[in-house]
């Protein structure tokens, strides 16, 4: 695959890909196939998990070997309908679909049809509003207005009054009220100092509920051009391969802001805290500022209770994925060039924030066995 900046672009100093991508005149081809057929900052654009299924079934649909779908054309069917700020032109033409207000509680349903691979074909409003959010479990992309409490399709540019919003569906290892962790799990992140976008749990009339997170990659119809910590070092986020360390490093010469990294070690200490170890490396990302060229740590996400490959943290903290502790999070905090008593204020507070996991949690509803469940799971720093 090869890539070239227009000129004109160049000339905005607005550099999309600082690690992988040279930011400069001329052709640039993309050797790196180890990680994949397309520069990180382009893998970015195209779904995981679930949007791929969807994606696949739709080529299927239409008598297309999904093996000879290219990457160039995978982007171009998303076109303009990509998270974070890049569309790809000419896109495919697509089918104008139903703007009618949405039925989530048929949209899960047809998701888990989906899933289990009993439905030919998903619903139109799930294969336009699902096709593009990465990440395995079903979920859609909406648009949400809380005065007129209505739902509408979501992927491309909204009316005034609504705001761009992704709702979760379970999947099928999935239990019942993972809706209701994944709220709670949001509550605690916040109470611990966590940067979270707003969420909330929508509840259909049949009485199902489903998380719900504001996209940060909107501002009304504004984008903001995002990329994943793993794609921008083109580290595969399916083989676990990456430290803290690594992400601590990335975020201090990405940003050059000590606050943004003293936020990336707060959001390690409470993955190790609330057992969360779905901690892959496109979990955490970070936003370009178009207007002044400076990058930030994104708002949190997915973030849940989650036992991780094989009992371990995706990612390794000191080397240790186990069973880390207070030691390796201090050496983190050293190599990054934290204080110790700013590393220890962090743990005190994260440490308090997850001790009211059964109030946050039976403020949204899991249930009494899931509760403590959890809490059993739920380790303290000596």
């Amino acid at each position: 695959m090869y890539f070239e900046y227009d000129p004109g672009f160049l000339s905005t100093g607005l550099n999309l890909s600082p690690f992988r991508l040279p930011f400069e005149p001329g052709l640039f081809e993309h050797r790196d196939r180890e990680f994949g057929p397309l520069p990180g900052v382009f893998d970015d654009s195209l779904p995981d998990g679930w949007g791929r299924l969807l994606m696949d079934g739709h080529f299927r649909s239409l008598d297309l070997n999904v093996a000879e779908v290219s990457s160039l054309g995978r982007l171009a069917w998303l076109g303009t309908q990509t998270m974070g700020a890049l569309t790809y032109h000419p896109p495919a033409e697509r089918e104008q679909l139903d703007e009618s207000v949405f039925d989530l509680h048929n949209l899960a349903r047809q998701s888990q049809q989906v899933l289990a691979g009993t439905a030919k074909d998903a619903l139109p409003q799930l294969l336009r509003a699902g096709g593009s959010p990465g990440g395995a479990r079903p979920k859609v992309l909406v648009g949400y207005n809380a005065a007129a409490d209505v739902i509408v399709s979501g992927e491309d540019d909204l009316p005034d009054g609504f705001e761009h919003w992704i709702v979760k569906f379970p999947a099928t290892s999935d239990p019942s009220d993972v809706g209701a962790i994944e709220y709670a799990y949001s509550l605690m992140a916040s109470a611990a100092g966590i940067d979270m976008p707003p969420t909330r749990l929508f509840e259909t009339p049949a009485g199902k509920r489903f998380f719900g997170v504001r996209r940060f990659d909107r501002q009304g119809n504004r984008r903001f051009h995002i990329h994943t910590f793993g794609n921008l070092i083109h580290a595969d986020f399916r083989i676990p391969s990456a430290d803290y360390a690594d992400l601590l490093k990335a975020t201090s010469l990405l940003t050059r802001n000590h606050q943004d990294v003293l936020r990336a070690f707060r959001r390690m200490v409470f993955n190790v805290m609330a057992y969360n170890r779905d901690d892959h490396v496109k979990n955490f990302a970070f936003l370009l500022d178009d207007a002044t060229g400076d990058w930030s740590l994104s708002p949190a996400y997915d973030l849940l209770y989650a036992p991780g490959p094989g009992g371990e943290h995706s990612m390794t903290l000191a080397g240790e994925g186990r069973a880390p502790g207070r030691p390796h999070i201090r050496q983190l905090a050293g190599q990054a060039d934290i204080a110790g008593r700013d590393a220890d204020r962090i743990i005190e507070e994260v440490q308090a924030a997850v001790a009211e996991w059964k109030r946050n949690a039976t403020r949204a509803g899991v249930s009494a066995g899931t509760i403590r469940e959890i809490a059993r799971r739920l380790p303290r720093l000596g």
